[in-house]
């Protein structure tokens, strides 16, 4: 399942830095007809903080929607998306490659959570590295181990998209990127945020030499120790 997932970000991957448009209703954005990941957000959602961490979520939303450091975030169907904007196009997240205050998220904040979330404790993070495996454990070692009274402010909300609804919601990558710079000039802090938002082609003079999609393992120690 890993390797499927890895080979479907890849595409991804290819088709955005080829600069093609994608289609934002709920298209996981890798330019498949028909593919999507079985959500839709018609306007701007109502966002609440997660108290104690730099994360927000959707709770009208009958979605494990969230936005993180300058971007949204959506768990569904056993994989996590990304997206700079509430209604898509949709990026795969590698299991690998999810922020870690992403993956912190406690249990009860899942609106639609899957079935093996039952048993959790409801205010602690779920368990991925029962879920994702002894190699993925490994990989991403230490990544609940943290100083709660340090967590970083949260990033503020895009609030201008709640102009763009229905009919005017952005349709092309090249659209969003540019109402983005004229609107919302936040850059992400988290190294691994910073990688997806670069390859939707949202960055701002930084260029592939600091790593596509996957962190480099420089990063992905800073992130750890986040």
């Amino acid at each position: 399942m890993l390797k499927n997932r890895h080979v479907a970000a890849v595409v991804l991957g290819m088709l955005l830095y080829s600069g093609a448009p994608s289609a934002a209703q709920v298209s996981v954005g890798i330019g498949f007809p028909g593919v999507s990941i079985g959500i839709n957000v018609p306007a701007y959602p109502r966002l609440v903080r997660v108290p104690g961490y730099p994360v927000y979520y959707a709770p009208q939303l009958d979605a494990n929607f969230f936005f993180y450091d300058g971007m949204y975030w959506v768990y569904q169907n056993d994989s996590w998306y990304a997206s700079s904007w509430y209604n898509g196009p949709w990026g795969l997240v590698n299991p690998e490659d999810v922020p870690v205050f992403v993956l912190r998220i406690p249990v009860r904040y899942y609106r639609q959570p899957p079935g093996y979330f039952r048993g959790w404790r409801p205010d602690a993070s779920p368990r991925w590295g029962d879920h994702w495996g002894h190699d993925w454990e490994q990989r991403r070692s230490g990544w609940d181990n943290w100083n709660r009274r340090a967590a970083p402010s949260p990033a503020p909300l895009p609030l201008f998209q709640r102009r763009y609804s229905g009919d005017r919601y952005p349709r092309q990558v090249e659209q969003q990127h540019q109402l983005l710079e004229r609107n919302y000039r936040y850059q992400p802090r988290d190294p691994i945020v910073r990688q997806h938002y670069q390859g939707q082609g949202q960055g701002q003079g930084q260029g592939r030499d600091q790593g596509q999609g996957r962190g480099s393992d420089h990063e992905r120690g800073r992130d750890r120790n986040n």
